[in-house]
């Protein structure tokens, strides 16, 4: 991946952090790597654990940036999150799938997203 798209999927990520702390989320780690997979961010909100994946597009031209989750990308973040469930012995809360787009800027928020 080249700097200058790494730059600015970081930009994007801080964007998500930031709209999901306005909701009232507790952000508990960011870009994590669990064995050969990453999370973008795991966050916490009442008694549910969240994995979210950003996708940040600035031009639009390859379609809108939730169509680039597909079920291979799905099955990895499942994957990633039971790891990470079972690394850190969690139980009694429910655990959901989101996604956060920033599309040209504009930021939109997918629950349950799979």
């Amino acid at each position: 991946m080249s700097r200058s798209r790494q730059i600015r999927g970081a930009a994007g990520e801080e964007r998500a952090v930031k709209y999901l702390q306005k909701l009232g989320y507790q952000i508990l780690h960011r870009n994590l790597r669990m064995a050969r997979y990453e999370i973008d961010i795991i966050c916490r909100h009442e008694d549910c654990l969240i994995f979210v994946e950003v996708k940040h597009s600035l031009t639009g031209d390859y379609g809108h940036p939730a169509t680039w989750i597909d079920e291979r990308k799905q099955e990895k973040l499942r994957k990633a999150a039971r790891l990470y469930i079972d690394k850190h012995q969690i139980s009694g809360l429910d655990i959901r799938f989101d996604v956060i787009t920033v599309d040209k800027g504009q930021v939109e928020y997918y629950q349950n997203a799979f």
